[in-house]
């Protein structure tokens, strides 16, 4: 059990890594199959599994965002910002029913752990362990959070800039995704405006990597 329940109404940033730093996200399909898990899970009571609902496409896999039904039910969270590494996941999470984002997670991690298992024909658990979680107390709290959250792959120098990693809620935040395909809820708590919050990220990229470097050698 956790030592702290997580509370409703909270906003928390939620993060795993898979066992031994292993790739679990290796190519297209494997992102774009989490996303989708994200975006079918954040209801309260979907009608089926994921692994269920995707054999009804018309396709079996998906390079792209696919049409989510709209269930009679409630969110367990509201998505605030998401990237998703070759590695790890982060997600800032609001929990807006009891329990919400432990059952949401678990749902999407055990999903994403059966597709990947069959897939590549392999059996055991992928993640490290539970989830870990770190309660954001305020605004400037959770708007350094997003921020670190969309630098993630040019820290770990995949791009160059942060709206190139088309994996992760950077673009949503810049206004470049279209409404129907956005995952994330964040306009009634955060006031974005692209041009800014894009130098504002800019302004941190070579200190968060100097930083990275720092916890790299420490871990040597």
């Amino acid at each position: 059990m956790r030592k702290d329940k997580l509370v409703t109404g909270s906003i928390y940033h939620v993060f795993n890594r898979s066992i031994a730093n292993f790739k679990i996200f290796k190519d297209e399909l494997c992102y774009w199959r989490i996303i989708n898990v994200i975006r079918y899970y954040q209801r309260e009571k979907p009608a089926t599994k994921f692994s269920d609902f995707i054999k009804t496409m018309n396709s079996h896999e998906n390079n792209s965002y696919i049409d989510i039904p709209c269930f009679r039910s409630q969110n367990l969270v509201d998505i605030v910002a998401y990237c998703i590494m070759p590695t790890h996941i982060h997600l800032a999470l609001k929990q807006l029913q009891d329990k919400g984002i432990s059952i949401f997670v678990n749902n999407i991690f055990n999903s994403y752990t059966r597709y990947f298992n069959v897939r590549h024909k392999r059996r055991g658990p992928l993640w490290e362990g539970r989830f870990k979680n770190v309660l954001v107390k305020t605004d400037e709290q959770l708007i350094h959070l997003t921020r670190y959250i969309h630098l993630n792959p040019v820290t770990a120098y995949l791009i160059h800039k942060p709206e190139e990693w088309i994996f992760s809620s950077c673009n949503e935040y810049l206004r470049r995704i279209e409404n129907e395909n956005k995952i994330c809820n964040y306009n009634y708590i955060l006031d974005i405006e692209p041009n800014s919050y894009k130098k504002f990220m800019k302004d941190r990229i070579s200190y968060q990597r100097e930083l990275a470097k720092i916890k790299n050698l420490l871990l040597e």
